[in-house]
């Protein structure tokens, strides 16, 4: 059954939606022109995979492992390559930031008010986004990973719910090194890292996996949110593995200003339970 197929069965409301493809505005068109071309001038870009030909025009959700501050712009100059203009379900903070607030609002992406009453209202916003033709990029970790190792931590079920509600298929997205091209936090870091790279140009890889599977899942189940979110986060860091066979356990850079906690931690295949 193909991506197209599927979301007819399980949701024909939007499917009929998705050959409605939402035209990205003018500010984010320039802002994802400016990534393409700069992104390359402080990283080597490697890309594997690709979007299914059947999902192109279509609605969709790009599900993403978070390493760091540098990832979304590289994700964006990637998706700038392959055509797709993604709507970004971001956190309020940066809504509420007084310039870059309004940019993102004006680019039309998605604001997240995590831990407050309005996250029932975002999911509400993301789902008229899809059905909009839109196609919709998050993270459903949530935030940065915080895991000792780098590795995915577990997710939140907001994508999940997310493709539930509207039988959008999810694109796994793995993406590795760009940890390497910015610091975690302090400006002048920030910036002497950003430095370097103009010279190192670390490699960063991003993988585009097959749509997840979730079938037999659907909304306002108990449990089938979790069970989608499972299998989301068993299928982005499967597209990870390959991309760490020399970096396993720990990266080879290790951010000196980055906090670390074991609380969201997830096991992975081989590995014994942990906290």
């Amino acid at each position: 059954m193909t991506a197209s197929e599927l979301v007819a069965e399980r949701d024909p409301a939007a499917s009929a939606h998705a050959s409605r493809q939402w035209r990205a505005p003018w500010p984010w068109r320039v802002l994802m022109w400016c990534a393409r071309l700069v992104v390359p001038l402080f990283c080597r870009l490697r890309v594997t995979g690709d979007i299914p030909a059947e999902l192109r025009g279509r609605s969709f959700i790009l599900a993403s492992n978070h390493i760091g501050t540098f990832d979304p712009i590289a994700l964006s100059a990637v998706c700038a390559r392959l055509g797709v203009s993604p709507r970004i379900l971001a956190t309020g903070g940066l809504f509420r930031a007084p310039v870059v607030g309004a940019v993102m609002r004006r680019c039309g992406h998605v604001r997240v008010d995590r831990r407050q009453s309005s996250v029932t209202e975002t999911l509400g916003a993301s789902v008229d986004a899809v059905r909009e033709g839109s196609v919709v990029a998050g993270y459903p970790e949530g935030g940065i990973t915080l895991d000792p190792g780098m590795w995915p931590e577990r997710g939140r079920t907001g994508i999940a719910r997310l493709a539930l509600a509207t039988g959008a298929p999810v694109v796994p997205v793995s993406q590795w090194g760009a940890h390497e091209v910015l610091t975690w936090v302090s400006a002048s870091a920030m910036a002497g890292r950003l430095f370097r790279s103009l010279f190192r140009r670390p490699v960063v890889k991003i993988c585009f996996g097959p749509p997840v599977d979730l079938a037999g899942l659907v909304a306002d189940t108990p449990g089938h949110a979790r069970q989608a979110t499972d299998r989301i986060m068993v299928a982005i860091t499967a597209g990870l593995q390959p991309m760490r066979r020399d970096e396993p356990a720990l990266p080879r850079y290790i951010d000196p200003t980055r906090p670390v906690s074991v609380a969201r931690s997830r096991v992975r295949p081989g590995q014994s339970a942990r906290a």
